[in-house]
């Protein structure tokens, strides 16, 4: 199957203390995002001001174009991918499209090594852990929470390069993942840990599987919070066509 992966930056500036849940500071707004075709194509996505300079956020519409791409590539029988692309990039994607039914539809037949990781081991991991203990030598270009501040200093190309890396480095880890049928990655104390993985599976299989053990976590973080819009918007379209 071909593979494409994806990613979005978001333009909105806040600081985060450590454990706090992201999610306090939503909605969130794209900046700018990217596709990455395995050995093919690669595009970045943006929208232009007046002057022809990269805009602080997508408009509505080139939102939805990219949702529509990627519908369109999902359709041509690609393996659409990103990392935490189910509880993130597709949710606020969806957001700023103001089309959640088809995010949700994309969601759902996406490919997320991230969040079939989590339903396994109960708990996230990053990209650049999982990168470095896959033995992948591609890094991360910026921390991720500068990427607002250098899009909003008019850092635009160096944010762009970031977020088409990522979608490289996920291309990579997707591939290393099938060729050893595991994931590994580096864990807080420095040591590499890993977790069998036979195959990828679509998100709509992986919502199907048991819950992870929790039982050893003080504050676990519930799985539905990665998938719970996805369902709710494909419920909503449900009822309407009914």
């Amino acid at each position: 199957m071909k593979l494409l992966s994806f990613d979005i930056e978001i333009s909105d500036v806040f600081e985060l203390r450590e454990h706090e849940d992201m999610e306090k500071y939503a909605p969130f707004h794209i900046s700018v995002a990217a596709t990455a075709v395995h050995g093919g194509e690669e595009r970045v996505w943006y929208s232009e001001d007046e002057a022809r300079r990269p805009a602080l956020n997508l408009t509505q519409h080139r939102a939805h174009e990219l949702l529509e791409y990627l519908d369109e590539m999902q359709r041509k029988g690609f393996m659409v991918c990103a990392w935490n692309g189910l509880g993130f990039d597709l949710k606020w994607l969806g957001h700023q499209a103001e089309d959640m039914a088809l995010a949700a539809r994309i969601a759902l037949k996406s490919y997320d090594p991230m969040y079939q990781f989590f339903s396994q081991a109960g708990f996230p991991v990053k990209l650049a852990k999982v990168a470095e203990a896959m033995g992948i030598t591609q890094e991360k270009r910026m921390d991720g929470a500068d990427a607002p501040k250098e899009w909003r200093a008019g850092q635009h190309q160096a944010v762009m390069d970031y977020v088409l890396g990522d979608c490289q480095m996920t291309n990579l880890i997707v591939l290393a993942i099938q060729k050893a049928r595991q994931v590994r990655w580096v864990t807080g104390k420095g040591s590499v840990s890993s977790k069998p993985m036979p195959r990828l599976k679509p998100v709509k299989e992986v919502i199907q599987d048991p819950e992870p053990d929790q039982s050893w976590m003080e504050s676990p973080l519930p799985r539905s919070k990665f998938h719970k819009w996805a369902l709710e918007a494909t419920r909503a379209i449900t009822k309407m066509t009914l």
